[in-house]
């Protein structure tokens, strides 16, 4: 562009400087690789949402438009997790800047990439009491890489700027440097006129040109990588962020694979499904050398086992701000794991060791609430027991195993941080299936909006399938807001599979657990809610099914896919 400042629409007025710079920082954003962008709509942030419309209108950009700025933020991780590019949120100031903050940590924890993109009042107007303004500068801490911007006053160079520094967050965000990625906010100050015709002049120019280079990045991280021979009782546990390498590690080691059902190594010849029952054996199952990749969070068997005396402990990062070490106890921390002289997995020797760890989950998990019945049950047994397996009540395990039953490469699971995915993790099978759980930070918050951002990413890939949620009921009341589905999106084929069992029944596996039925434990660790799902989903526009009966919990998982909520009440 030759200058900063278009004519206005035609108008001859010309174009205000916020709409200019705002209209090139997200041009170039877009150029640079951002598919979504997440607008909550508001005054100070305005030429930032009109932009944000103008790009879509061109077809550069998937435009979501949420009320409510914490669910704008999930929606966003959820985006990025599944189209793996940063995603942009636009915010107003004040309060909805800081309803960003839980996904931001969890970003941060997580390793996801997001441009934060907040409108704040200029310089003079800060620190006097002006309406709807705060410290929105280092509001974050350090959970993001943050620039606090001043406002455009429409001079020479500010495009080029805006461009540069949508550049440089992007590169940021994406880890470029060698890091994880990570969120990123831009805090951009503006002043009145807010908004003006003339963004499309902008963005057209801006898209017509070549991206702008990013900055250097001022750390480069160098990546480590440690070496290991195959030994004798080495066990392999994958967390959050593990992924196929972690199965990979395992076979070449010749080593039982210990995989939560989030980690994306869940599959494979050496996994081992009731690893928590075999660690709770040390004697006949001893483990002297230990290969972390990711960060495991399910299970108190491996904290146990990771604070033994005697094993040996090596890491190996998964995304994320920190290094998985919580007992301080590990020998080394590592990017990636070599085994230069993998075994031979037809080794007789090679396959009794892990042979003999696989049986023994087998027989530690048993056959489950699913079990079907014997086909050579004589006079008509067999029958009799199919219809009784059809009619019976659905418990927490064969709620579990029935949603994994239904999911498949194609498909999406999304797990929420309720007893359902301790379930899910101490019972199923290997599956190559994708998994996500915001196990960043663990928090009941955001999952159903993290799960409508994978299903839509994945949806605007042209990816088939469905997304599953499995979430508690204080999970889907939490994330309630996430429901609504404004006009002129893509309606997601999702299904929210609600474990109803009428509270936080997840704190009777910890101490407090041993005041189960109290009066204060029911009142304030439990909390049960009494609100009507059907009602909620109406509300909402949702499709609602519910299921009592394990017949009718698998008619209902392979039934429609548009938005639905499959309400399983629990016993409690």
């Amino acid at each position: 562009m030759s200058s900063p400042i278009a004519e206005s629409g035609g108008t001859g007025a010309p174009t205000a400087p916020a709409t200019v710079f705002a209209a090139a920082m997200l041009a170039e954003l877009v150029r640079q690789g951002v598919q979504h962008i997440v607008v909550g709509p508001g005054s100070r942030s305005q030429a930032l949402a009109l932009a944000a419309a103008e790009l879509e209108a061109t077809g550069a950009v998937h435009l979501h438009v949420r009320v409510d700025e914490r669910v704008a933020g999930f929606l966003a991780l959820g985006l990025a997790v599944e189209s793996g590019a940063p995603v942009v949120v636009v915010t107003t100031s004040g309060t909805a800047v800081a309803n960003l903050h839980p996904a931001a940590l969890e970003a941060h924890h997580q390793g996801v990439p997001l441009v934060l993109l907040t409108g704040d009042r200029p310089e003079e107007l800060r620190g006097v009491g002006a309406n709807q303004t705060t410290t929105q500068p280092g509001i974050f801490a350090s959970a993001v890489a943050s620039w606090d911007i001043p406002a455009p006053e429409g001079g020479d160079g500010e495009v080029e700027e805006a461009r540069r520094l949508a550049a440089r967050a992007v590169a940021t965000a994406a880890g470029v440097d060698g890091g994880s990625p990570r969120p990123v906010h831009l805090n951009l100050a503006l002043r009145e006129p807010l908004s003006s015709p003339g963004a499309d002049a902008v963005i057209d120019a801006v898209l017509g040109s070549e991206p702008v280079a990013a900055r250097p990045p001022a750390v480069v991280h160098l990546r480590v990588t440690a070496e290991l021979d195959p030994a004798p009782d080495t066990l392999v546990v994958a967390g959050a962020g593990a992924g196929a390498r972690a199965e990979a590690i395992a076979r070449d080691l010749g080593a039982p694979l210990a995989a939560e059902v989030g980690s994306g190594a869940r599959f494979g010849p050496n996994l081992v499904v009731g690893y928590r029952a075999l660690l709770r054996d040390p004697e006949g199952f001893p483990v002297r050398r230990v290969v972390v990749v990711g960060r495991p969070t399910l299970s108190r068997e491996v904290g146990a086992l990771l604070a033994r005396d005697g094993v040996d402990l090596l890491g190996v990062r998964g995304p994320g701000a920190e290094d998985y070490d919580p007992g301080r106890r590990m020998r080394r921390i590592v990017d990636e794991v070599v085994v230069p002289h993998p075994v031979d997995p037809r080794d007789p020797t090679v396959r009794a060791r892990v042979g003999r760890w696989v049986a023994a989950s087998r027989a530690a998990v048993g056959a489950g609430d699913d079990t079907p019945p014997d086909p050579d049950a004589p006079d008509g047994a067999h029958a009799r027991a199919e219809l009784a397996a059809v009619r019976a009540p659905v418990t927490r395990r064969s709620l579990a195993e029935a949603v994994w039953r239904a999911t498949w490469p194609h498909d999406r699971l999304i797990l929420g941080a309720s007893r359902l995915i301790r379930e899910l993790d101490g019972s199923v099978p290997g599956k190559r299936v994708p998994v996500h759980a915001n196990r960043g930070l663990a928090g009941i918050d955001g999952t159903i909006a993290t799960a409508i951002g994978i299903a839509q990413a994945s949806q605007a890939a042209g990816a088939a399938g469905t997304t599953r949620v499995l979430l508690g009921d204080l999970a889907l009341l939490h994330d309630a807001g996430a429901l609504a589905l404004p006009p002129g999106e893509t309606r997601p084929r999702i299904q929210v599979v609600v474990g109803d069992d009428g509270g936080g029944s997840i704190f009777e596996l910890l101490e407090v657990g041993a005041q189960r039925g109290a009066a204060a434990y029911e009142r304030v660790m439990r909390t049960p809610q009494p609100i009507d799902v059907a009602a909620l989903a109406a509300a909402y526009g949702w499709d609602h099914v519910r299921v009592d009966t394990r017949g009718g919990l698998d008619q209902a998982l392979t039934a429609a896919t548009g938005p639905t909520i499959v309400h399983v009440p629990l016993p409690a």
